[in-house]
């Protein structure tokens, strides 16, 4: 259910990107319309960016490779101790 909630915030997004896009005056010089547009359109990109980390779970992924990391050195400290390292 997770990723449910992400794959909708995905689409919203898209949806709104898609919809406001061809609105926003954009190219028009270095106008507040211009940087209005170009801003709104950078934290929609943010958006969309944030929701595809977590639905691909980059996080997982590092985290998990994290614990074999520490699990795999603290054996290696285990067998230095016992003497057998």
């Amino acid at each position: 259910m997770k990723g449910l909630k992400y794959l909708v915030n995905l689409g919203l997004a898209l949806g709104m990107l898609l919809y406001a896009v061809p609105r926003l005056q954009i190219g028009g010089g270095f106008s507040a319309e211009t940087m209005f547009g170009a801003v709104w359109i950078c934290f929609a990109i943010l958006i969309i960016a944030a929701n595809l980390h977590e639905i691909l779970g980059v996080e997982e992924e590092t985290r998990e490779r994290l614990r074999q990391v520490k699990r795999m050195r603290r054996y290696q400290t285990e067998q230095k101790i016992m003497g057998r390292g």
